[in-house]
């Protein structure tokens, strides 16, 4: 004779609940920023940076710097490479990402950065 044992529906939320904070936690580990916030999601990342600071993001495993914001237009550094970007622009592909300026004014820059999914 076999034995089963069931298992309670909240023993199962419970775990369901277990495994997703945890992976919510690894996602968040992710990331990291100095003169930045972040906000991200699986396969992309808005990042607003502060001007007049040394401001940068470790997102989706690379390093977004900025380098310099002048007017409308602004130099990024993304995965090591360096790009100059300009609101409404379309996005630049670069280490198999796309990214582009979502706003620039005296306070903050905000850049998306997201992985290519077509390439």
């Amino acid at each position: 004779m076999t034995i089963r044992r069931a298992t309670s529906a909240p023993a199962r939320r419970a775990a369901g609940l277990l495994a997703g904070l945890a992976l919510g936690a690894a996602l968040l580990a992710g990331c990291s920023s100095e003169g930045a916030e972040t906000d991200c999601g699986l396969d992309a990342c808005t990042i607003t940076f502060d001007r007049g600071v040394a401001a940068s993001a470790r997102i989706l495993g690379v390093e977004a710097k900025l380098i310099g914001a002048d007017g409308d237009q602004v130099t990024v550094e993304v995965a090591g490479e360096q790009l100059s970007l300009t609101v409404g622009q379309q996005a630049t592909e670069v280490a198999g990402f796309q990214v582009s300026l979502d706003s620039v004014d005296e306070q903050q820059v905000v850049v998306r950065v997201a992985r290519d999914l077509a390439g």
